[in-house]
């Protein structure tokens, strides 16, 4: 009956936030809470077990990051001039705001790199009169094929980074850049092809940005250094986390922390946190509470142990079935909380015999990572973008984006299977 239950919520929450004549965060929280009420499990069990409140507190971290930054006009200025130097063409731009995202991704967090960069995207193309979405489409995708490519990237590298010790930061970029610089170049193809002719270059347009005074949307105060030298130190902390062994949530409410206190007399805390993307936050805690009502019935369980029955210990077989089912379930739910899941099914892997799972960890880190580009729920930085996009009046439709995501996924999928099979299970197979 709690299956049956568990499943009936989830599938109608999430038919309500495709169609979205509710707002998500509203749906996600009720559905979580019928939940609760139908005694799927306690409360308890979703605040300590459920919700990744280390994902909550760097979000909102983050946040309160860029809204004091955003003050002092810093965003608006590195707009202005960014659409300066291609003088406001947007296929260079699309292009530009594309590799500036992936190295981001790459060198940072996703989360972290669409926090800073749509802001200044949605700048640059309401000044342009640009239509928003293929920039925000391309951000997307850029930020989850950038977070492939490093343990530092994407939550679920970090998850399956901190499982298996072995498996290091240089194992990650040996291992999973070069994929990713493939499905980067691959993506910037396939939305130039789309997008091209509603991509058009609007003289006026241009002539009015290169008039514009940049240095005069720039306010030079002591807030000014103070959030440019905190922004550096945090984002320097995220770099060298693994050699200070402190957690990337810690890193990021610290410096948060530092710049509420440090601008303190110049903005009021309850005017920053007016600025925060509430309805984000509540929805990101409702989709882990909605998540965690599978996982408590233990479908999410069961689904990746039948992985092992299906391919009956097959090493080939295993390692590309854990590709394309956690390739296509990430883009139906958070790919954080289907990697927690996955983890200890993997390790429990060596009783069937696998001893070498590195290629099957491979498989389940590209599956995650280029999976969530399927839907807005498939991975945290497509929430970020979506309520970012909805604050600036230029709402992402579900049905939309999916429409685009899911078969760039499956391509994604298809060029990933080739790489796991030509660069580990072919050699595997020669060896044995």
């Amino acid at each position: 009956m709690d299956i049956i239950l568990a499943t009936t919520i989830f599938l109608v929450s999430y038919f309500f936030i495709m169609t979205d004549r509710i707002n998500r965060a509203v749906v996600a929280l009720s559905g979580g809470t019928l939940l609760l009420l139908t005694g799927i499990y306690t409360v308890d069990d979703v605040f300590l077990n459920y919700i990744d409140w280390n994902t909550i507190a760097l979000l909102f971290s983050m946040m309160v990051l860029i809204s004091i930054t955003e003050k002092t006009g810093l965003f608006s200025f590195i707009a202005i001039r960014f659409a300066q130097k291609v003088r406001g063409s947007p296929i260079p731009l699309l292009i530009g705001a594309s590799v500036l995202t992936a190295i981001g991704s790459a060198l940072l967090d996703n989360v972290t790199t669409v926090l800073i960069f749509v802001p200044i995207m949605l700048k640059i193309t309401k000044m342009l009169q640009l239509p928003s979405f293929p920039f925000l489409l391309a951000i997307i995708f850029s930020s989850n094929i950038g977070g492939t490519a490093t343990l530092i990237g994407d939550p679920p590298n970090i998850m399956i980074g901190q499982a298996v010790e072995h498996l290091t930061f240089s194992s990650f970029l040996i291992h999973l850049a070069p994929l990713a610089l493939i499905m980067f170049t691959v993506m910037l193809v396939v939305i130039y092809f789309l997008f091209r002719n509603s991509l058009r270059h609007l003289e006026i347009n241009s002539d009015e940005l290169m008039a514009i005074n940049a240095e005069e949307h720039l306010i030079k105060s002591p807030m000014l250094y103070k959030s440019i030298t905190v922004l550096i130190m945090t984002i320097t902390g995220f770099l060298m986390h693994a050699f200070l062994h402190i957690e990337l949530t810690v890193i990021a409410l610290s410096g948060a922390i530092l710049l509420l206190l440090l601008t303190e007399r110049e903005l009021s805390t309850e005017h920053i946190f007016e600025k925060v993307e509430w309805v984000t936050l509540f929805f990101f805690i409702g989709l882990f509470v909605l998540v965690g009502g599978l996982q408590e019935v233990g479908i999410i369980d069961e689904m990746a142990r039948a992985i092992v029955l299906t391919t009956d210990g097959d090493y080939s077989n295993t390692a590309l079935l854990i590709l394309w089912v956690s390739g296509l379930f990430s883009g139906v739910v958070d790919n954080i909380p289907f990697v927690a899941a996955m983890i200890p099914v993997v390790q429990e892997f060596e009783s069937y015999g696998m001893m070498y799972l590195d290629p099957i960890w491979w498989s389940l880190a590209l599956g995650a990572c280029l999976g969530g580009n399927a839907t807005l729920v498939g991975a945290s930085a497509n929430v970020v973008v979506a309520g970012l996009a909805e604050g600036a009046k230029q709402k992402i439709s579900f049905i939309r984006f999916m429409l685009y995501g899911v078969p760039f996924v499956l391509l994604s999928l298809v060029i990933a299977s080739i790489y796991v099979y030509l660069r580990y299970l072919l050699p595997y197979m020669g060896q044995a």
